[in-house]
């Protein structure tokens, strides 16, 4: 079995975070695997938005717009 890499702190509340956004796009009407989806594919940008503050529901609703 390979072992589990440790991730920096930062790492982990960057994920949480996105996974609360998830939560809020699939409130928004978008299905889950389209939610993971975007969030994958805008990793860059929900990074810049983490970074800067907004909140995973802020985040959300700019995705959304």
């Amino acid at each position: 079995m390979a072992k589990k890499e440790k991730l920096d702190p930062e790492t982990e509340a960057l994920i949480q975070w996105c996974t609360q956004v998830e939560t809020f796009l699939v409130a928004g009407g978008a299905t889950l695997a389209q939610a993971q989806e975007h969030i994958e594919e805008q990793v860059e940008w929900f990074t810049d938005q983490f970074y800067e503050g907004l909140t995973p529901e802020e985040a959300a609703n700019e995705a959304l717009l």
